[in-house]
């Protein structure tokens, strides 16, 4: 796995990410049901804001938990043993080197992992091989592309941008989300469905500006300032106006729209 991580691994970036998996948890997880007494692979589970929600919807199934960083399986360990979540164990591995045999699943979950793997295909056509005959994955990602607002801002497209071309840059694509369909058809799966989950987020949907608008969406771009600015991508002023432009589409008059892709297929 491409191990350079745009958003980062500091406490604020856990808490954003856990702060997403909440605000989307109906959004993208009613259905992620699994068949009763089934083995599910996650991979790439982070600090395990989406293993909670997984892991609890299906407390018949056993949860092989995976990701590359030590810090956060650690996290991810603390967080389900302090939630009672006791379906779950956890495994330090890269989703190019993993330990695991053909058809040693009966399913597999990948959320928000493809977009930081310089060849998602290669990763796709490998989680194929240790699924059971008839196994299924399922796929979530986003696309910063489908981001749109108002108040309209050029600054703000600027700065959404500029993630955009630091994940590229990292060997990564933001925008994968709308490539689930092609990648999973082209690694030989079968049956693919996609689903776009859009957000849509105003004033009278209060939670979804605060847990998405605010807090998951703006406060990533807002993450990587730094980055931005060392790679000469904007200039200082052009980012905290686009950042500035964004909390705005949280005002009163504000709308804030972005959709995820959820995909399912089978082997």
């Amino acid at each position: 796995m491409n191990k350079k991580y745009v958003h980062g691994y500091s406490e604020k970036e856990q808490n954003r990410l856990s702060d997403q998996a909440d605000t989307l948890n109906s959004l993208l997880h009613h259905d992620s049901i699994f068949t009763e007494n089934s083995t599910i692979l996650e991979v790439g589970c982070g600090v395990g804001s989406q293993t909670k929600i997984i892991a609890s919807q299906n407390p018949t199934s056993r949860f092989v938990s995976m990701d590359i960083s030590e810090a956060s399986l650690e996290e991810a360990c603390q967080r389900i043993d302090s939630l009672g979540i006791t379906n779950v164990s956890f495994q330090q591995g890269d989703i190019f080197d993993m330990p695991f045999e053909a058809e040693t699943f009966d399913h597999i979950f990948v959320c928000f992992v493809l977009e930081h793997l310089s060849d998602p295909l290669q990763a796709l056509q490998y989680l194929k091989k240790i699924l059971k005959r008839n196994g299924t994955i399922m796929v979530i990602e986003g696309d910063h592309g489908s981001a749109f607002f108002h108040p309209r801002s050029e600054f703000a497209d600027k700065a959404i941008q500029c993630q955009v071309e630091l994940q590229h840059s990292a060997g990564g694509n933001a925008l994968i989300g709308r490539e689930l369909y092609p990648l999973l058809n082209k690694a030989g799966f079968n049956s693919i469905q996609v689903s776009p989950r859009m957000v849509y987020a105003d004033s009278s949907r209060h939670e979804m500006v605060e847990g998405f608008t605010k807090k998951t969406f703006t406060a990533m771009i807002e993450g990587v300032k730094d980055s931005a600015l060392k790679a000469g991508i904007i200039e200082a002023e052009e980012f905290d106006q686009g950042i500035k432009d964004l909390y705005r589409t949280a005002k009163a008059d504000g709308v804030f729209c972005y959709t995820f892709f959820k995909a399912t297929a089978s082997c």
